[in-house]
């Protein structure tokens, strides 16, 4: 399955800042098993000194960003299973600020932190192991809009991206 067999109905438009990032031959497991990679060096390669470093007042670290896409990947492949089961209960949104404090993710270190994405991008390769193709064209309600199963997971891999990109804008 390809970034090019989704349907723009099948997410919110919000969502397309993240899925345009990605190619349209983009098949999911393999981009979620590149993904593991590219992400995993990007941020392994950080020097020390920078992984505290805020662009701005208010904005987070780098440590921070990290912890975000490992929630982030949580949350949205709860999403991706929960329509793939084809739950219809409405999945509500989440406020990222508010998980950032208690992560504490500036007093990890970033030996912790990659393991955690890493685990929790290895559960995520697992479940989409997991579903066939039907399940994965299953379509919810997340976030008052609708979300595939498979647009919610094409979307981490965007989520990613769109996160890495910024951190080679703003803070490096």
């Amino acid at each position: 399955m390809t970034i090019k067999d989704l349907n723009e109905n099948e997410f919110d438009p919000y969502y397309g800042r993240y899925i345009h990032k990605l190619s349209e031959h983009i098949e999911l497991t393999e981009g979620f098993q590149n993904g593991k990679t590219k992400v995993f060096q990007f941020f392994n390669s950080m020097p020390e000194n920078k992984l505290s470093h805020r662009y701005a007042s208010g904005k987070w670290s780098i440590k921070e960003i990290l912890q975000h896409l490992v929630d982030t990947e949580r949350i949205f492949m709860y999403r991706c299973f929960r329509i793939a089961r084809n739950d219809k209960t409405p999945l509500a949104g989440f406020d990222q600020n508010i998980y950032m404090s208690p992560s504490g993710a500036d007093n990890k270190p970033i030996d912790l932190l990659l393991n955690e994405f890493t685990a929790t991008r290895y559960a995520s390769i697992a479940l989409l192991d997991s579903l066939s193709a039907e399940d994965l064209n299953c379509i919810g309600k997340s976030n008052g809009g609708a979300m595939s199963a498979r647009a919610a997971a094409f979307t981490i891999i965007g989520h990613d991206i769109w996160h890495m990109d910024t951190i080679k804008e703003k803070y490096l």
